[in-house]
């Protein structure tokens, strides 16, 4: 098979669009016709709507998940001489929010089995100028709420929710959103919960955080040209609210799908676990919501993953890998003064690790032609599937 032909997307929006395009029509006509593209009524109802999925009080939309994360920690306190504790093992938009407060942003390692941020590691770094943590719910599992509790009343640390990833994931009865003073999303196209464009938001329990998040994302403007404090043009489009808001009653369900997808793909993955593959460990059950599907390449016997990708790519199964540059050694912030060494298991991930396709509406036949794939590439003999039928009815 040709390398361009391509039997499985990686991400495959078509599933969600398609049933919902005349309401994402009508939604996007609507913002049109009333001519409000910016902080129109759309913004503040998705607002309203999402902060209550979150099980908190307030959302306030901002232009992107990068923006919720530096505006975030702006309005709860954090400025220049704090030190904020974050993961090394996270999409560098986590790193770049704490630089664009002016804080420190100090790197932890992760634990190797769930790629989550090492909570011991956490407290090891802990010193008289942290301020706070940001546990980063990567791939779509949460951090153990409890455990974010207690360090947090350990240490008098506040909390921020790197949740860009994790939309309506839940652990220990908590949701996403809800464990730390306020929590940052995403939602890039791909995301579980995407809009066509970017977009994002904070969400909080506390009013004083979300009135000087509205103010901070417009200007630093409490009204029209009157300016309180230093702000930024950051503010979710209202056709991008008007879209989400479509999208949203149907996101508990595409979450619902990734998850079987995932159990799929974990049952028949299991006899790869002979040649070192192993999926990440889900410590959270059905409250995994599956972001990304990722596997690790963890034993030296395994091809080459450059030659693995392409293998399967040749195959017409699309791959990705989240992330193969570690941010401690990324060239923009070497000036951190970390270095090859310093965070073991964020590297070894960052050199092992596969993700594989995983999106909503991805059908039982979809997986079994990756896994299918995966077993050519690697010389194992291949499954005895049985017969295809879809994982989801699409509605």
């Amino acid at each position: 098979m040709g390398s361009n032909t391509v039997v499985v997307p990686f991400v495959d929006l078509s599933f969600q669009h398609q049933p919902l395009q005349a309401q994402i029509d009508q939604a996007m006509h609507g913002v049109l016709q009333r001519g409000d593209f910016i902080l129109g009524a759309s913004v503040a109802e998705f607002e309203a709507a999402f902060a209550a999925v979150c099980q908190v009080q307030y959302g306030v939309g901002v232009a992107c998940g990068t923006d919720a994360i530096a505006l975030g920690l702006r309005a709860c306190g954090i400025t220049i001489g704090d030190e904020v504790i974050l993961p090394a093992n996270t999409f560098i938009a986590t790193l770049i929010g704490v630089v664009q407060t002016g804080a420190t942003p100090i790197l932890v390692d992760c634990d190797p089995q769930t790629a989550l941020i090492d909570l011991k590691a956490v407290e090891r770094a802990i010193t008289a100028k942290t301020k706070a943590v940001i546990p980063v719910h990567l791939y779509g599992q949460m951090v153990s709420p409890s455990h974010l509790f207690e360090l947090a009343s350990t240490y008098d640390l506040l909390m921020f929710e790197d949740a860009a990833q994790a939309h309506m994931a839940e652990r220990e009865g908590y949701r996403a959103g809800s464990v730390g003073t306020a929590a940052a999303f995403s939602f890039y196209p791909s995301k579980n919960l995407g809009a066509v464009g970017d977009g994002g938001m904070v969400v909080t329990q506390d009013e004083p955080i979300a009135q000087s998040l509205r103010s901070m994302r417009n200007y630093g403007a409490v009204r029209k040209y009157i300016h309180t404090e230093y702000g930024v043009n950051s503010r979710l489009d209202t056709v991008q609210a008007a879209v989400l808001q479509v999208k949203l009653p149907h996101l508990a369900a595409w979450n619902q799908q990734r998850y079987e997808v995932a159990q799929h793909y974990d049952a028949l993955l299991k006899p790869y676990a002979a040649k070192g593959i192993f999926p990440l460990e889900n410590h959270s059950d059905r409250g995994h919501v599956y972001h990304l599907y990722v596997v690790r390449l963890a034993e030296a016997g395994l091809p080459d993953r450059q030659a693995l990708q392409q293998d399967l790519a040749n195959q017409g199964i699309q791959t990705g890998i989240h992330y193969p540059v570690p941010c401690h050694l990324q060239p923009a912030f070497q000036y951190l003064g970390y270095g090859v060494g310093d965070f073991p298991y964020t590297e070894a991930l960052a050199d092992q690790i596969l993700s594989l396709p995983m999106f909503p509406g991805m059908t039982l036949e979809q997986v079994h032609q990756v896994v299918a794939a995966l077993a050519r590439a690697i010389g194992m003999p291949q499954p005895d599937f049985p017969k295809p039928d879809l994982l989801n009815e699409a509605g």
